[in-house]
């Protein structure tokens, strides 16, 4: 028999060899097919031990990968310019934050309840890896108690200004640490107009900065110069475009940057200013393309954005972003409501999540899926409602939300969970 490979828990086995038959596998560039999935020893396989029949009526994809995020930032509602008016550039956005409510209110959690809630933001919506924009001396402690992968290794800055947060430590020596390790450098580019954002990529190049391992985020003052600039390094480019358009009224040339060969990802940022999560913000951008340009944003280009590209982008595709025999078992099961799984994908939302698998174990299904955990619920997993239908989860959300609740003094909603926690 081959070895078993699970989480003890005294409710159960969570088990990293099973099948999934039946289902349409859909995974980089190759054609969506009808075939099974196996997972051993936390990768994909070509067998496993337990199987679950997916009855040809779920869409199996890669887990989802949120290339920008503030997991420490997100709290509804947002906080936003006045009414009728937009920002020139970041830095008044976060005067405005400092001063409302909003902070006021999330200010009364915290930081590791904060933390909690964001993975769980990802979690429901079908997001395995995420990166957390903060330097690692605030995160590497609280980042692997979370319920997905929130990576630990890459290299940042605030932003390539004088006006940045001044994260890490400092731009040279981020980058220097990225090239050194196969990291992505990842850094908030020319959000804004003023001089320096409309300068940064020829700063980045002036400094030999500016290369295959730089994610940049945001990019809404780039010129048709800096996209060729960007294109030819190799550099990859985070499109939030929710949280561009909410407080700049403009987004990055994203058709552009698609045309000259950028790698293109998407993030969510953080809710503060984004949206509700990344299953939100894809169908977000595709209404924005569509608007901007009127013509479609293909959902296959799309898939790809918050797949490969990102792996890609995170360094990270010889890990994951496919679902190929050997990569990390990251893997997304969703209900097949269109007959396009590109398509399926793009209109989903968090009541169409079946499964979430993070390396091979099971973090968030339906209740038929407990067949993958010996049967039973785990110690450490609870159960929830989402949409009518029974779900089982890592960790305990409810109980995080009715805490929260308590400390916050009143019935928060959170747009991002899927569930009433119950009294």
């Amino acid at each position: 028999m081959a070895r078993e490979s699970y989480n003890k828990g005294e409710g159960g086995l969570v088990l990293s060899d099973f099948l999934l038959r039946n289902g349409i596998i859909v995974s980089g560039n190759k054609k969506p097919l009808k075939a099974s999935l196996g997972v051993k020893d936390r990768v994909i396989a070509d067998s496993g031990r337990v199987t679950v029949d997916l009855k040809g009526a779920s869409c199996v994809y890669p887990g989802l990968i949120n290339t920008h995020d503030h997991l420490q930032g997100n709290y509804r509602p947002a906080v936003g310019p006045r009414r009728g008016q937009f920002y020139f550039t970041w830095p008044p956005w976060d005067n405005d934050l400092k001063a409302s409510e909003t902070f006021k209110e999330r200010s009364r959690l915290s930081r590791e309840d904060l933390y909690a809630l964001s993975g769980y933001k990802c979690l429901f919506s079908g997001v395995t890896t995420v990166n957390d924009h903060f330097p690692q001396k605030f995160n590497a402690e609280i980042l692997p108690t979370l319920p997905v992968r929130a990576i630990l290794e890459y290299g940042l800055a605030h932003e390539s200004s004088s006006y940045d947060l001044k994260w890490g430590d400092g731009l040279a020596v981020e980058h220097e640490r990225a090239v050194q390790n196969s990291w992505p450098f990842i850094t908030h580019l020319s959000e804004g107009f003023d001089e320096e954002s409309l300068n940064a990529v020829d700063y980045m190049e002036a400094n030999k900065f500016l290369d295959n391992h730089c994610l940049f985020v945001h990019c809404i003052g780039l010129s048709d110069s800096d996209i060729k600039k960007i294109a030819a390094a190799g550099a990859s480019v985070s499109w939030c475009g929710f949280s561009n358009m909410f407080m700049f009224n403009v987004t990055c040339k994203i058709r552009k940057l698609l045309n000259a060969g950028v790698n293109v990802c998407i993030g969510t940022d953080s809710s503060a200013t984004g949206s509700a999560n990344l299953l939100e913000e894809i169908k977000y951008d595709r209404q924005l393309y569509r608007r901007l340009y009127g013509e479609e944003l293909s959902a296959k280009t799309i898939f790809l954005m918050v797949t490969a590209n990102a792996a890609k982008a995170f360094w990270m595709e010889e890990k994951t972003g496919v679902l190929d025999e050997g990569k990390l078992a990251d893997i997304l099961v969703l209900k097949q409501n269109n007959d396009d799984p590109y398509e399926n994908l793009v209109a989903s939302s968090m009541n169409d999540i079946e499964l979430l698998v993070l390396e091979g174990m099971p973090v968030f299904g339906e209740t038929r899926f407990l067949d993958l955990c010996d049967g039973k619920l785990p110690a450490d997993y609870t159960q929830i409602t989402v949409d009518g239908r029974s779900m089982f989860v890592k960790g305990d959300p409810a109980g995080l939300y009715r805490e929260c609740r308590k400390k916050i003094g009143f019935k928060k909603e959170l747009d991002y969970l899927p569930f009433e926690p119950g009294d």
